[in-house]
């Protein structure tokens, strides 16, 4: 079975892919039947250089996508469908995040309805300045 993947090239911390087509048993850097492309995500501007009609082509013959692959594609308007998910989370993380996610929406609604309730104040009685200075001259000298 033939498969449209990506071949990592460039330098260590500075990835550069190619978009091949290789049998799907064997390594990427072991040889691929047919460059179809470039793929530089660390430039500002995402480069990508494809050859729609030989993708096209391969796709017709029968050869599958990777879940990259086939986002890339989907994003470069040269297939048509839904995008997969390339990463899969455990039922253990799943469910850590589920709880996370849960505790921030609650911590959020708590302190939504801390700032839109009224605070009922009540009205103080102030004293005359002259008065409240006097007790407090008072207590001091005592």
């Amino acid at each position: 079975m033939l498969v449209l993947r990506l071949q990592r090239m460039g330098k260590t911390k500075r990835p550069s892919y190619r978009l091949i087509v290789s049998p799907k048993h064997k390594d990427t850097q072991s040889g691929q039947i047919e460059i179809l492309g470039q793929y530089d995500p660390i430039q500002k501007t995402k480069v990508i250089n494809l050859k729609k009609e030989r993708i096209e082509y391969w796709l017709s013959v029968g050869a599958q996508m990777s879940p990259t692959v086939n986002n890339l594609l989907i994003n470069a308007g040269i297939v048509k469908g839904d995008k997969k998910r390339s990463v899969f989370f455990s039922k253990k993380r799943t469910a850590k995040l589920n709880k996370a996610k849960a505790d921030k929406k609650a911590k959020a609604e708590a302190t939504a309805t801390k700032t839109a309730e009224p605070k009922s104040a009540e009205p103080v009685e102030v004293e005359s300045v002259a008065e409240v200075i006097s007790e407090v001259k008072e207590i001091v000298q005592a």
